[in-house]
């Protein structure tokens, strides 16, 4: 295959536009979120998956701590730079089902059943990051 001056030019401006797009995206995740919002989005997931006897409810279905923890993992990797606090991953990951819209709801032993942005947000008072 013979490349004319026409094919070279498209190539070279994909070629440009891709590697462009890439350093973009690359360099927006990298500084969305810094550590110390990391800390506290790690403390809020790791409060779910401590809990004991306590269910988390997604689309009417319950998971325990760890399978909730889990899955809040997954759908803040998902939501990528668009998560850049505790407050936004509460809002964002943390309290509904992004396709059913349906709230997530954690019901503790005694039967008491709080939506998971209260818990979150409960949660995100009582954060007191360990100074070292």
């Amino acid at each position: 295959m013979y490349w004319t001056t026409a094919s070279k030019r498209i190539a070279l401006s994909a070629l440009i536009f891709l590697a462009f797009f890439s350093v973009t995206l690359y360099s927006g995740q990298a500084r969305a979120l810094d550590a110390q919002e990391g800390k506290r989005i790690e403390y809020l997931i790791a409060s779910v998956e401590g809990l004991t006897g306590a269910t988390f409810v997604r689309n009417g279905t319950e998971y325990d701590g760890k399978q909730a923890g889990s899955h809040l993992r997954m759908k803040l990797k998902k939501a990528g730079g668009r998560v850049r606090s505790a407050e936004e991953f509460i809002t964002l990951c943390a309290s509904k089902s992004y396709l059913s819209g349906k709230p997530y709801l954690i019901v503790f032993s005694d039967g008491k059943t709080v939506p998971s942005a209260e818990f979150f947000q409960k949660k995100l008072q009582e954060y007191r990051p360990s100074i070292k």
